[in-house]
Parts: structure tokens; sequence; C-alpha cells
């Protein structure tokens, strides 16, 4: 009697166990219901993983704003960590490998619109912190380059031609992508820096001849090659940017591709050859009447906007800056030329206010300089800030960020300049 009573109970048991998994079952299926397959991919995550833990052993929120400032300052600091001559005037041809590899979704949805997310986030970038260079763009696909947009100034040119000829198919020949750069590199003065950017997908390069002869060609050419890989490392990238002078990093998600992309904005140091100073000349065109009818010279048909005019020919032309089609002067506004004078005196790293020094916070400001926002955290206690090395103000940071990335002046010590120009003016 004992074993039956013990073997009904243990069906029981096993009846209980099998009704209760098969409603977590439906519970997950229904939580699941209504969502597409990657959302579904990033639902199932282990998002716990990421999270920390304090002193106590208590949990405690992810601080992602103190991480990407990390990132920032160690980006900043190699950047400024010796004084040599970077290139201003750049001539920069990004390649982008629209293969069938373009079409893998293990970056999500695929890594085509990964890729042409994060070249738009760069030509707007670039333009900012090069407003003398101009950009063009060549896509890989069919064993074919094409050359989708020639060199210019105009970020919304490159991103609408760039948006409409989204679209995976066939092989990438990266010996076709180097050739069809050299020969367009090989037309802009002397005194440009040339440079080519490499987003590339497959495993393999499907080409026609020698690519060795072609990487010496462009080495010849003094042609800066670098590449960022969306898959495993080549040998035969690798070879080219350690011939050319470039970099080479394979990605290993969407933040860090981000973050590698972003790395080729600001303007390398020059090549020894062209680190000789050069006069240029450049002319700087007056803004044309709006509602009058002329002849565009870059596209070579009458347009009613406003545009510009050449000083020296008259030409009309659409855009700043570019090289006048006609008499082939270099044509800027004053303010293009204002905005890369930042590049030849940067900004000194701001220090990190010692954690020794936070103790004593009470000599502290409670305010961020630049933003006049509170930098204490709850409790009255002092937040993560950093300071001016000249004129030792504090600041959070956010604007520590803005400082050197848009402003490229320090509030505090364009303050104590004015303060001394009106003293001495009062003396």
């Amino acid at each position: 009697m004992k074993i039956e009573e013990e073997s009904s109970l243990y069906r029981e048991m096993n009846n209980e166990e099998k009704r209760f998994n098969q409603e977590e079952e439906d519970e997950e299926e229904e939580s699941g219901r209504g969502r597409e397959a990657w959302e579904r991919t990033y639902a199932d995550e282990r998002s716990w993983e990421s999270l920390q833990e304090d002193e106590s052993g208590l949990l405690r929120p992810i601080d992602n704003k103190s991480l990407s400032h990390a990132q920032y300052r160690r980006r900043l600091r190699t950047a400024t960590a010796a004084r040599i001559q970077k290139g201003l005037i750049r001539y920069l041809y990004i390649i982008i490998d629209f293969s069938r590899a373009a079409a893998e979704m293990d970056y999500k949805p695929s890594r085509m619109v990964v890729v042409a997310r994060q070249v738009e986030a760069f030509i707007r970038e670039f333009f900012d912190q090069n407003p003398l260079s101009q950009i063009g763009l060549v896509i890989l696909k069919d064993g074919v380059a094409h050359c989708l947009t020639d060199l210019g100034g105009s970020p919304e040119a490159h991103i609408k031609a760039l948006m409409g000829k989204l679209g995976t198919s066939g092989d990438a020949s990266l010996q076709n992508g180097l050739d069809l750069v050299r020969d367009l590199l090989n037309q802009i003065p002397s005194y440009g820096h040339r440079e080519v950017l490499i987003l590339y997908s497959a495993l393999s390069t499907c080409d026609p001849g020698d690519i060795l002869e072609t990487i010496q060609k462009c080495k010849v050419s003094k042609i800066r090659c670098s590449v960022i890989g969306l898959s495993a490392e080549l040998y035969i990238c690798k070879h080219l940017c350690q011939e050319t002078g470039g970099m080479y990093f394979v990605a290993l998600d969407e933040p860090h591709l981000k973050e590698l992309v972003l790395e080729h904005a600001p303007p390398p140091p020059a090549i020894a050859e062209f680190a000789v100073a050069n006069l240029i000349k450049m002319g700087f065109p007056q803004r044309a009447a709006e509602g009058v009818i002329s002849i565009c010279s870059c596209h070579k048909e009458a347009k009613v906007c406003g545009g510009y005019t050449c000083p020296r020919c008259k030409a009309r032309i659409c855009e700043l800056p570019t090289e006048c089609c006609i008499c082939g002067l270099t044509l800027v506004s004053s303010p293009h030329l204002a905005r890369s004078y930042h590049h030849l005196f940067p900004i000194r790293p701001f220090d990190d206010v010692s954690p020794l020094v936070l103790k004593d916070f009470h000599k502290l400001p409670k305010n961020c300089f630049g933003c006049q926002l509170s930098i204490l955290n709850p409790g009255n206690l002092p937040g993560p800030q950093v300071a001016c090395p000249n004129c030792k103000q504090h600041f959070c940071l956010d604007c520590d960020i803005y400082i050197h990335e848009s402003l490229h002046n320090c509030p505090g010590c364009e303050s104590l300049r004015n303060a001394k120009t009106i003293s001495d003016m009062e003396q």
C-alpha cells in the first residue's frame, strides 16, 4: 500500500511540474509574440551580466555617461600626446563594401544598414572638423568599383547619393577600388593630403590582377589607406595599412564600429613629404543675389538660387569649399578658414579632479563654470568633474566634451583674458 501511495504521489508531482513548465512556455510565447526576430534577439540578451556592485555588494545603476567620457578622454590624450603637424586640407575617398557579405545580419538589421548609418554620421562630423576638406564615395559590388560621388564639400549631396544606392550583390574587389581612387587622387593638388577609408565586410577579394603591385602604387602616390573590417582580420588589409601608413581595426559591435569610424574625423599627422610649408592661392567668393538666373559651372544648368561668384573668372558655383571648374582656383569662405584654426593650437586636455581633492569638497565649486549647473551628487557630495590646467576652473563632463569637440575655447581662460584687457584699458 505504501508503494502504491508513493507512486501515485510521484505521478501527481510530475504532472504538476509538467503543467508549470507548460505555463511558463506559454507565457514566453505570449511575451515574444508580436516582436520581430531581431527584436527577440535583443530581448534574449543577458543584460543582467552588465550590472555593477558597489563596495557593500548592492546593485548600482550603470553609469554610461562616465564610460563614454572615459573613452573620449583616452581618445583626446592620444590625439594631443605630441605637437605634430597635421594636414588641414584633406581629400578623402570612402570605399564601402556593398558585396553580398554586407547583407549578413550579425549587425542588426544588416551590415549594409549599419555601415550606411555610420558613414552618414561620419560625413557630418568630418566636415564639422575639416571645413576645408572634401570627400568622395566609392562602392564595391559585383567585382567592380563604382564612383558614387566625386570629391566635394556638401555633406547632404553625399548622404543623399549614398542612401539612394543601398543594395548588396556579388563579390568585392579591393584592387579595383584602390585603382579607381588612385587615379582620382592623382589629379588633386600637391598640397592636399590624400586619404582612403575602406569599410570592408567580405572575407576575400576578387581581383583581376596583382593587388600587391596596386598597394605599392598607392604607396608611391602618398595615399594613406585605412581599413575597418566588419568580419575577421585579413592579411591583405593589414598589409595595405602597414605599407601606406594607415590604421587597420576590426569592429566588435556597432558601438565599437562607430568609435573606430569617428577616429578618422580629426586630421591625421602629415606625411613627411607634405610637411613642407606651402603658399596656397585661395579665393573668397561673394554670395550672389537671390532670384537671379545664372548658369552653374559645377552642374552645367541654369539655377535661380543664390550661389557664389568666383572672384577671378566670375563663374557661378553652388557650394563651398570647392575648386572652380573654370580657372581652378580654390574657393573657401572665411568661417571655414577660422574653424580650421583650432587644429593648429588645440586646447590642452582638462585634468581629472583627484578623489583626494573631492574629500575636501567644501573648498570646491558647487556649479560647473561652463553651464552653471550643479555638479553635486545626491547628498551634496561632489560628482565627477575636470579642471582646466591654466585657469583652474571646474567643469562637468558634458562641458568638457563640448569645449574640446565643438567650442575649442576654454570659457575660464577667455574670461580671464577679457578681464585683463578691461583692467589694462582702465589703467
